[in-house]
């Protein structure tokens, strides 16, 4: 079992025709199950044609009455990804994955304000994607470092998604679905939707969940673990800061009125009962120890 999307899931791209949309569609069709997941593509003015034997559609409502995809990923431009999204709420999907970096954040919360009442899932924009390994893959993640199995990861940090991944599947320890949720201040999913996921998922034994300095919904999410969670979670911040000058990776990743911190996170997630670490080469091990004492 996984969470989200499984092998039975069906796939449309928005933003097929562009390059980035193309290379990361290649890629999904090519793992696991996706050449029957991955059933349409979306490109205003561009239906009738095909990429990868994929038939692209104008519109979202067409590509889901034509082909029953419930499920959309988005690699379309910045300017035009907010639009992206409120189009897949308008046709009903299930749920909608924006990779999409550097929405502008007034864009997006007129999208989260158009969402209200809307059943429609949103995970990002700014983020990896989700996949659950050896079914389906829908993002940016790379398949190849997965392997199945009974940990769930939820993390804001792409790269951190990865090396948690990667020190998991090292160590015999597959995953039962990892979600990256994206960093920007605006966005879908949050940890604590993840985790309850998570926990009412048989086959999820146990948790990794990486954050990152800024806001508050880690904090939020270790408050509801102390009182809810019945798994064991590990935790881990990224609060490396950027050098002076320099751009954060992450527009959510903001320490504003003395709150957001590293060590702030942490200490709430430790009295919550999260098993954290400070040292993000360690979450593996830290996982294994865990589950077998």
């Amino acid at each position: 079992m996984s969470i989200l999307v499984d092998r039975n899931t069906k796939v449309m791209t928005q933003g097929m025709t562009g390059k980035v949309g193309q290379f990361h569609t290649i890629h999904c069709k090519a793992y696991a199950n996706g050449a029957e997941c991955f059933v349409a593509g979306v490109t205003p003015k561009k239906g009738g044609q095909r990429f990868e034997d994929i038939p692209i559609y104008d519109s979202v409502a067409d590509a889901k009455a034509q082909t029953g995809a419930t499920v959309s990923v988005i690699y379309v431009p910045p300017a035009y990804a907010a639009a992206a999204i409120d189009e897949a709420v308008e046709a009903d999907l299930d749920l909608v994955i924006c990779i999409t970096e550097g929405i502008p954040v007034h864009d997006m919360l007129r999208t989260r304000y158009k969402m209200q009442g809307k059943r429609t899932l949103l995970i990002g924009p700014n983020c990896p994607g989700l996949i659950t390994p050896d079914e389906i893959k829908i993002g940016i993640m790379p398949g190849h470092i997965h392997r199945k199995g009974r940990i769930g990861v939820v993390s804001r940090s792409g790269t951190l998604t990865y090396e948690a991944v990667g020190q998991l599947s090292a160590l015999g320890m597959g995953q039962s679905s990892c979600v990256g949720i994206g960093g920007d201040p605006i966005n879908g999913l949050k940890h604590l939707d993840v985790m309850k996921l998570f926990n009412d998922d048989p086959d999820t034994d146990a948790v990794v969940m990486v954050g990152e300095i800024g806001g508050s919904d880690e904090e939020e999410c270790a408050r509801w673990i102390k009182g809810n969670m019945t798994k064991p979670v590990v935790g881990f911040i990224a609060g490396v800061t950027a050098p002076p000058g320099k751009r954060m990776g992450h527009a959510g990743a903001i320490i504003s009125g003395g709150k957001g911190g590293a060590e702030d996170k942490l200490a709430v997630m430790e009295e919550s009962g999260i098993h954290i670490t400070r040292n993000p080469a360690e979450m593996g091990r830290l996982m294994q120890s865990i589950l077998k004492a």
